[in-house]
């Protein structure tokens, strides 16, 4: 018999193995909408159920609203109203409204608009002629409807197919109305959080002075721009009034908080940037660099930024992002020019509000005391450690990380409570982008200690190591961390210590979008034929009802999961529900009220909302 043959079909069979025939035929052109709609990754990130505030349908909305900000960024239409009612969006602004004789090529044809033009639009974040298109796409119904001159064009689109369009006279103000409904054949169940959506609403009018944001009826409007938005990051638990300075390009804003760490919201063009990027990292220069020329000193970095929360936008013209989603900004071109203006508007506060200065400088000084004080324990923990063991007892790692740049996204770490749960998931894992990291009991309480707990705390101490996080997140080994505890009253207990144990010490790293909790079934409902696994009773009483005769088992640990069941919990089909940090201002008082000592009114409280 001939090593190599081939079969009747045209495949190829070689050493026993039947290889696809790659030829002619298996070439495809796809269009526009078939690729963005088989590739939905590329042009919105994630979909997601809406859970998420970086899930696809708040991308979709997003796209909608950058366009109406773009008008009044060009100085037409100073007012934009959204409305959402269950799953139907819909965006008004009174800008210039589209040509009305390429509405259709404009929410429907790829590399179609006006951003291209300087002379249109100047400071744009959708410049490469997606967007819209993408929305299109990417909804069940789709409508626009442009206003111009007492003339108006509409058109209505299906998943992106054409299905009416219409001209007529119109008594409604210029400007562009956008409605659709995100398709439940691609992003499947999903629900948006109004929370969400005004959180977006708010920072997109921070971004922009002058700007009437309503969202059913709420106004969202700041007079003072980013300081607007820090202060209410912040609140009033500060050291000093925050310092502001707002150019024609840069604007940026920041204060000392009794936190650790470094807090960033950074914006390009009104784009949040949760990676921040070029522009982030020139204003922390920026900053140092004017702290250093002000006090005519040679402060260490660490010392300066320590407790900083700082806001920065950017205006750019010709901005490069690092993806489509434009979460992290490439350009490099633009470092000098931002660390000079950093530095000119730091040394100017600093002259005009002297007592501010004294804090800052006192700040500085508190941080370098309590670093040295810092490192005398750490090498006493870390001399400790190599005694005992040079690696971690507690961790089973993984082979890839945060750093590496083949599946460094995918890198996850699972903290566990107890072996019999690190058992099922270790077993069940992928060892290439899931590591475990067990807890022996339940963590220390941390609130409204210090820093150097952590290096009394051997297990702790081994968390953080594990992590790699012990001079900030810059150096993170996962991309995300996962609380898996029990679904009961202790495991509940124990994801609140490791909250607060992130919150108290590593809040970046939480506000940075890297904390997740993991959801597993509550239930297993099965009869011979099928098994369901259930989330909560609803799913639960479903089941029941559509399975004839079913067996029903309550899991109370994840230990009760077997490593064969558990596989598919923590894969492709994982569940997980990212930590998210509203305000940083509520963390101190959300943190005293679980955690703190006020035993009779958190006694009270859970009285009147136990079920």
């Amino acid at each position: 018999m001939e090593k190599n043959a081939i079969h009747s079909n045209g495949a190829a069979r070689t050493n026993g193995k039947t290889l696809a025939v790659y030829d002619e035929s298996k070439i495809k052109t796809l269009s526009s909408l078939e690729h963005i709609r088989l590739r939905t990754g590329m042009y919105i990130g994630r979909l997601g159920t809406g859970a998420d505030p970086d899930d696809g349908i708040y991308v979709l909305l997003k796209e909608v609203i950058d366009n109406a900000v773009d008008e009044f960024i060009m100085g037409f239409g100073k007012k934009i109203e959204i409305s959402l009612e269950e799953s139907r969006v819909q965006v008004r602004d009174y800008g210039r409204g589209i040509p009305l004789g390429k509405v259709v090529e404009c929410v429907s044809v790829i590399n179609t608009g006006a951003k291209y033009s300087d002379d249109v639009f100047q400071f744009s974040v959708g410049l490469n002629g997606v967007g819209t298109k993408a929305v299109n796409a990417l909804s069940a119904s789709f409508r626009v409807v442009s206003y111009r001159e007492g003339q108006g064009a509409e058109a209505s689109f299906e998943r992106g197919v054409l299905k009416h369009q219409k001209k007529s006279k119109t008594d409604q103000p210029d400007g562009t109305l956008v409605e659709f409904v995100p398709d439940e054949q691609i992003f499947n169940t999903y629900k948006f959080s109004h929370e969400y959506v005004e959180q977006r609403l708010w920072n997109y009018a921070c971004l922009n002075s002058g700007l009437k944001l309503f969202f059913n009826g709420q106004k969202f409007e700041s007079k003072d721009g980013l300081l607007d938005l820090l202060r209410r990051e912040v609140g009033e638990k500060v050291l000093y009034p925050p310092a502001h300075c707002r150019g024609r390009q840069l604007e940026f804003a920041f204060t000392h908080a009794e936190s650790y760490g470094e807090n960033y919201r950074s914006f390009v063009n009104g784009q949040y940037t949760s990676d921040g990027g070029t522009h982030q990292s020139a204003f922390r220069e920026g900053l140092l660099k004017g702290v250093n020329e002000f006090f005519r000193e040679d402060f260490d970095g660490v010392d300066v930024r320590e407790g900083i929360v700082g806001a920065v936008a950017l205006k750019l013209k010709d901005p490069v992002f690092e993806s489509q989603t434009k979460n992290k900004l490439g350009n490099t071109d633009i470092r000098g020019w931002v660390v000079g203006e950093v530095k000119a508007g730091v040394v100017d506060f600093l002259h005009k509000n002297p007592e501010a200065a004294q804090k800052v400088k006192a700040k500085i000084t508190y941080n370098e005391k309590l670093r040295k004080e810092l490192n005398a324990v750490k090498k006493e923990a870390k001399e400790a450690a190599r005694r005992i063991e040079i690696k971690i007892p507690n961790l089973r790692d993984c082979k890839y990380h945060l750093q590496d740049p083949k599946r460094g996204e995918e890198s996850t770490l699972f903290i566990t409570e107890g072996q019999s749960a690190g058992g099922s998931i270790v077993s069940a894992r992928d060892v290439n982008t899931q590591a475990i990291f067990t807890l022996r009991g339940k963590p220390q309480n941390v609130f409204g200690r210090g820093k150097a707990e952590i290096y009394k705390n051997e297990e702790l101490y081994d968390l953080m190591m594990a992590l790699g996080i012990e001079e900030g997140i810059d150096t993170l080994r996962y991309n995300r961390v996962v609380l898996a505890t029990d679904a009961d009253v202790d495991g509940f207990h124990i994801r609140n210590l490791l909250m607060t144990f992130f919150l108290s010490y590593f809040e970046d790293l939480v506000v940075a979008g890297h904390l997740y909790i993991l959801e597993t079934p509550l239930f297993r409902v099965r009869n011979k034929k099928e098994t369901r696994y259930c989330y909560n009773e609803a799913e639960r009483e479903r089941a029941i009802r559509q399975l004839a005769g079913p067996e029903i088992t309550r899991f109370k640990g994840l230990g009760e999961i077997s490593p064969k069941e558990f596989g598919q919990f923590i894969g492709a089909g994982m569940r997980l529900v990212k930590v998210n940090v509203r305000s940083m201002s509520t963390v101190p008082k959300t943190l005293e009220f679980y955690m703190g000592k006020n035993t009779p009114e958190r006694r009270d409280y859970i009285m009147e909302h136990l079920v």
